[in-house]
């Protein structure tokens, strides 16, 4: 009786504190001193804007993503439509190599023409197989190219245990990766191109197939059901194989938070979702975020030595944020303008001018560059003459 009086008590406790946890094998401490519950064997828990890790648990260890890998053949069809070199409106036209993938899939035929914007959409919401290969074939000419450009860019990423074998995740000798590479990968990901939220939010839809027999409708469904089932939801990325078991890098935001939850091998799907809600709550009940919301209206006369002007206009180059998870008040954080007082002309716009310090306890927790608005030219004859006289007639 006991025992059972003091499980409920600790679930009390955990609802209470908004944390949720499913009875599982062993519990792990976290960032902050508290007991985190999870099942899977290899989790991680990072906030985003920072990188920093709030929680893990065997997160080098190398294991089959399943379609989780997709986050990275995303990443690079995100990074192909940024330089340009496609549009989501352009036509692709699915070759047999594609349409014949298995798995989880949108059934497109050989000869069938889509959009970048629709494989795009099932490949996200629907982890669709034959629409990775295809825009693999349109960005790469090959899987195999692809596949080669998916494993440069996550050594780029300093993903240092992770090797693709093809671009949708299906079970392949040697395929593997880490709980860590893929928090490193999906950071990337919604950071640098955070309207892939536009695709990962979406939880029904449909397409339509053209092909020689005609036009059918056909139905997109969201593999992420953490998208219904917690408020906080943002993305990312399921898979699931015989050797993966049940993966997930779920994303979520709230009051300005955004955490990476990554799950790997989690026995079945119930806890794979529980487990990053888990990971989720326990994150937001530790984060404390601070913004700094008038760094735009800051503007600093610095002085300027041998130019046309004695003075030019700098203002900060862009805004700062901080997280906290050890619970400090961040109602205390200062922030100092400290110019450049050794700036000689000629200056360019933009220069550096300076910089803007944050601090905390007395302690430096960030630091932004002060740059120029304007040019300033070194002195001219006729300026030097001016001062010259002018210093006479005082």
């Amino acid at each position: 009786m006991k025992k059972w009086i003091a499980v409920l008590m600790t679930a009390v406790m955990l609802a209470l504190t908004g944390s949720f946890a499913v009875m599982a094998e062993d519990e792990t401490e976290g960032e902050n001193g508290g007991t985190v519950t999870v099942t899977a064997p290899s989790v991680l828990l990072m906030e985003a804007s920072s990188g920093k890790v709030l929680f893990e648990k065997d997160a080098d260890t190398k294991r089959p993503p399943a379609s989780v890998t997709k986050v990275m053949t995303i990443l690079l069809i995100y990074d192909a439509l940024s330089e340009g070199k496609i549009h989501k409106e352009d036509v692709v036209t699915v070759s047999e190599y594609a349409a014949s993938m298995g798995g989880s899939q949108v059934f497109l035929e050989a000869g069938e023409e889509q959009t970048v914007d629709t494989l795009l959409k099932c490949i996200i919401v629907s982890s669709a197989n034959d629409a990775c290969v295809a825009m693999a074939e349109l960005i790469a000419g090959t899987e195999e190219a692809f596949v080669q450009q998916m494993n440069e860019r996550a050594k780029g990423l300093g993903m240092k245990n992770t090797v693709f074998k093809n671009c949708n995740g299906l079970d392949a000798d040697g395929h593997v990766t880490t709980a860590r590479d893929i928090a490193l990968m999906s950071r990337e990901l919604i950071t640098k191109y955070p309207d892939v939220y536009e695709y990962t939010k979406i939880w029904m839809d449909t397409i339509i197939h053209k092909t020689k027999k005609g036009e059918s409708e056909f139905g997109l469904s969201n593999t992420n059901k953490l998208i219904r089932q917690y408020s906080y939801a943002t993305g990312l990325k399921t898979g699931s194989t015989g050797e993966a078991k049940f993966c997930l890098s779920a994303t979520a935001q709230r009051d300005g938070i955004d955490l990476i939850a990554v799950i790997m091998a989690a026995p079945d799907v119930k806890a794979r979702f529980a487990d990053a809600q888990t990971l989720l709550n326990y994150g937001f009940s530790v984060c404390r975020k601070y913004e700094d919301r008038d760094w735009e209206s800051l503007k600093k006369a610095v002085k300027v030595k041998r130019g046309e002007t004695d003075q030019v206009e700098a203002v900060q180059e862009q805004g700062f944020s901080y997280v906290d998870v050890s619970g400090t008040d961040l109602s205390g954080i200062e922030k100092k303008v400290l110019p450049d007082n050794s700036l000689e002309a000629p200056v360019k716009k933009g220069q550096k001018a300076g910089k803007v310090q944050y601090l905390l306890g007395g302690k430096t927790i960030g630091e932004v560059d002060l740059v120029t608005t304007e040019e300033v030219p070194a002195m001219s004859l006729k300026k030097a003459i001016e001062d010259v006289l002018d210093s006479f007639s005082l």
